[in-house]
Order: C-alpha cells, then sequence, then structure tokens
C-alpha cells in the first residue's frame, strides 16, 4: 500500500520511515501528482489552511477513487483537537480513521497501522 503523506516539521516523515511502506510525500510545489494505485494519507495536525494540499491531491483526477484511509499524527494536549486533520479528512472522503499517534510515534504505533492497513485488504 502506497502511503502518501505531509510532513512540515519533520515528525510524520520520521514516522512513516517506519513504516518501510511505499512512500510519497505531498508538498506545496507537488500536490497534483496523479496515483493510479490504493493508498492511505498520513496528515499533521494543522487548521485546513496548512493542510488543504492534501486535498488538492485527493481531488486531483480520480485519486479519491483510491484513497483508502487516513491516519493522522499530532499531540495528545491538544485534547479535543488531537489529529483534528486525519479525522476531518476521514468524515469528508468517507474512509476510516485507521490510526493515531502522538508526534513521530512510536513501535507500537506502526504495528497498529501496518495492522490496520493490512486489514484492508489492498497489499
Amino acid at each position: 500500500m502506497k502511503v502518501v503523506y505531509l510532513s512540515l516539521t519533520g515528525q510524520t516523515r520520521k514516522f512513516v520511515n517506519k513504516l518501510g511502506m511505499d512512500l510519497l510525500e505531498i508538498t506545496p510545489t507537488n500536490p497534483f501528482i496523479t496515483i493510479n494505485e490504493p493508498y492511505i494519507v498520513i496528515t499533521p495536525t494543522y487548521d485546513k489552511e496548512v493542510t488543504e494540499i492534501l486535498n488538492d491531491f485527493i481531488e486531483t483526477e480520480h485519486n479519491e477513487s483510491f484513497l483508502k484511509g487516513v491516519a493522522g499524527g499530532g499531540n495528545i494536549n491538544f485534547g479535543q483537537l488531537f489529529v483534528f486533520t486525519a479525522k476531518d479528512l476521514a468524515k469528508d472522503y468517507n474512509v476510516p480513521l485507521l490510526h493515531s499517534f502522538e508526534f513521530q510515534g512510536n513501535e507500537v504505533d506502526v504495528k497498529k497501522l501496518k495492522k490496520a492497513v493490512d486489514d484492508l485488504g489492498f497489499n
């Protein structure tokens, strides 16, 4: 499964690099890439104005049809706002929220997300 991700401070990048999966980083200079295979999105938690490039990517061509789930990283001290970006993306595109992790995650987070991806049945 391909992992499409956004990393602004490097925390999300550190997490996805632990997954051992095929990665595609979305940046402000490349959000309009077309993808032709199932993927998940992993996002940090920021205001919509900052993360809207993920929406641009998902809504490019037929990318939305290949989106299978979302995971999010953030700071648990934000309480109800913890991983709200991932929750919003999952709701907006009607896909499951696969996992939530704090900062760059740990090995337990890696195992849980990999299991959630395996459970999707697209590997």
